[in-house]
C-alpha cells in the first residue's frame, strides 16, 4: 500500500556552487510512502505525516547553507569546545568563508548540491524517525514552474526570531513588475539578470575583514575583491564573506518588504517621466509582498 502527500512542504535554502557562488533555491516536497497498514488502517496518518515529516525536513534542510562536503574545494572546520563551523569554499578569485552556529549549516555527502543528493540525504534523516510498519520511502523536489522572470537570491535576517536569522539562506523567486498599471517584461528580465544568484546584504552588517573570526585559509585569501559582512542574532555570530561581484547592498534590511520597496523606488529614480511603478517580489513560492512607488 503507498500513501502520498503532494504539496507536503516548500523547502528554502542556499547551496555552494565552485560556478555559481551561493545559490539561493526553493523546492517544493512531494512524498509517496510504502507499507503495511496499521491497527488504523493506515499506512501513517496524514496529520502526523504534515506534521511530523514536514518538520524532519524543515529542521533538516530549510532556510539553512546546503555544503558539498565532499567536494574539493570545500573546507570544513569545528570550533574547538564551541558551537560554530568555519567553512571555506576556495573557489579560484572568488572564495566564500563561512562562520556560523552549526545549525545554519546542512553538510551533504556529495561533490555536488543537486535534487538527488539532496533526496538522498533528507531520505536518510527521515526513515530513521518513521514506524515500523513503513518499509519505503520516496521523496521527490520540483521547482515551481514560473511563466516569467525569477531570480535566486540568498540573505540573512538578523532580526528575525526564527531560522531567517541565518546569514545564508535564500530562495528563487518570481518578479513581476507594472508601470501605470501594464506589466513590463523587459524590466522585470533586466532585474531577474541584475539579481541572477545574488547576496543581498543589509548596509550596517557590513565589517571589516579584521573584525571577522576568519580561518587560517581564508585570511590568506580575502581581499578587496572580497565583501564581508558580521552580525549577532538569537542564535548567534554569524559572518559571511563573499565577492563583491556575487552581492548588492541595500540600504535597508533585505525581507521581501524592504525587497519590493528597493526595485520599485529604484524604478521610480530611474524612470525618465513621472510614473507609477507596482512590483510584485515573492519569497520562494506562493509568498511574497507588493511595493509602490
Amino acid at each position: 500500500m503507498q500513501l502520498f502527500v503532494n504539496d507536503l512542504t516548500v523547502i528554502d535554502f542556499s547551496y555552494l556552487c565552485p560556478q555559481r557562488g551561493i545559490v539561493g533555491e526553493s523546492w517544493i516536497v512531494d512524498i509517496i510512502l510504502d507499507g503495511s497498514l496499521n491497527d488504523q488502517s493506515m499506512v501513517l496518518d496524514f496529520g502526523r505525516v504534515k506534521k511530523q515529516v514536514k518538520a524532519i525536513i524543515d529542521q533538516s534542510v530549510d532556510h539553512k547553507l546546503l555544503i558539498p562536503a565532499e567536494h574539493p574545494l570545500t573546507r570544513v572546520t569545528r570550533e574547538h569546545e564551541g558551537t560554530h563551523y568555519w567553512v571555506d569554499f576556495m573557489r579560484p578569485g572568488k572564495s566564500i568563508h563561512l562562520y556560523c552556529p552549526a545549525d545554519a549549516y546542512a553538510f551533504i555527502d556529495a561533490d555536488t548540491i543537486t535534487m538527488e543528493s539532496t533526496i538522498d540525504y533528507l531520505q536518510a534523516v527521515i526513515k530513521r524517525e518513521l514506524p515500523a510498519n513503513v518499509q519505503g520511502l520516496h521523496l521527490t523536489l520540483r521547482s515551481e514552474e514560473i511563466n516569467g522572470a525569477f531570480y535566486h537570491y540568498t540573505h540573512g535576517l538578523k532580526k528575525h526570531d526564527g531560522n531567517c536569522q541565518r546569514i545564508a539562506h535564500g530562495h528563487r523567486s518570481a518578479l513581476q513588475i507594472f508601470i501605470d498599471n501594464e506589466r513590463n517584461t523587459a524590466l522585470e528580465a533586466r532585474w531577474a539578470e541584475r539579481w541572477r544568484d545574488i547576496y543581498i546584504g543589509t548596509q550596517e552588517d557590513v565589517a571589516d575583514k579584521s573584525a571577522l573570526q576568519l580561518s587560517a585559509e581564508a585570511a590568506q585569501a580575502v581581499g578587496e575583491a572580497h565583501i564581508c559582512y558580521s552580525y549577532i542574532a538569537e542564535q548567534g555570530v554569524f559572518e559571511l564573506v563573499l565577492p563583491r561581484t556575487e552581492n548588492e547592498v541595500v540600504v535597508t534590511d533585505t525581507t521581501v518588504e524592504c525587497i519590493a520597496d528597493f526595485i520599485a523606488t529604484t524604478i521610480a529614480s530611474e524612470n525618465g517621466t513621472p510614473a507609477a511603478v507596482k512590483v510584485i517580489a515573492y519569497e520562494g513560492v506562493g509568498k511574497g509582498a507588493i511595493g509602490y512607488a
